[in-house]
């Protein structure tokens, strides 16, 4: 998440106030009620699945980062937000503000990476952030990401979140079905392992190929 981009939806709960809004004019409710609250139930199949040190990438408020440490993982949020790891620290949980193409610590010593809450988006290009998590990973490691619902199809290209009146300012994004995940996720080195319904959420586990 760009830290201008999603900042307002990080400091107000307001859940009818945030939307995304593609380029192409496409608006999409943003669920800044659930990023802020407690870890809801499709995020016990994420944790399920970490057995080891796990990156919560665009960590946000930190409920994922959180109830991954309670699982007794070692785990670290990662949020180009001061105001996400604040509020990720608050709950207890370890979180740096950094750019994830930026270093970062322990690189390819990573048991899990996770994407979560549409952050296959981020940078705009999910075969090149996929690559990213990949140098991230042990050679055995997993990443566990978040995608829309079969026969959403993808998209990519510029965005901008509005909140309230407030139109913040334009960043890449990018919205990744689990039909389209395979061509990035190989262009990547990875192969989708396994895709899981929890709800009506869906969710990818991608591996070294």
């Amino acid at each position: 998440m760009t830290a201008d981009g999603f900042g307002t939806a990080l400091r107000r709960r307001d859940a009818d106030a945030h939307w995304l809004v593609q380029a192409d004019g496409t608006r999409r409710r943003l669920p800044v009620e659930r990023w802020h609250g407690p870890a809801e139930p499709a995020t016990a199949a994420v944790v399920s699945r970490c057995a080891g040190p796990t990156l919560d990438l665009g960590c946000g408020p930190g409920r994922l980062t959180a109830a991954l440490a309670r699982a007794g993982l070692t785990t670290v949020g990662v949020d180009v937000s001061a105001r996400a790891v604040a509020l990720t620290r608050a709950r207890g949980a370890v979180a740096l503000q950094a750019d994830l193409f930026d270093p970062l610590p322990a690189e390819g010593r990573w048991r899990h990476v996770v994407l979560l809450d549409g952050n296959i988006g981020i940078g705009g290009d999910p075969a090149r952030l996929l690559r990213r998590c990949r140098e991230l990973l042990c050679p055995d490691g997993t990443v566990l990401v978040e995608l829309d619902p079969p026969g959403s199809g993808t998209w990519q290209g510029r965005a901008h979140v509005v909140s309230g009146r407030r139109r913040g300012p334009d960043f890449g994004w990018a919205r990744l079905d689990t039909r389209a995940v395979h061509e990035p996720a190989a262009t990547a080195g990875l192969v989708v392992r396994e895709l899981h319904p929890a709800g009506r959420r869906w969710f990818a586990e991608l591996a070294a190929g």
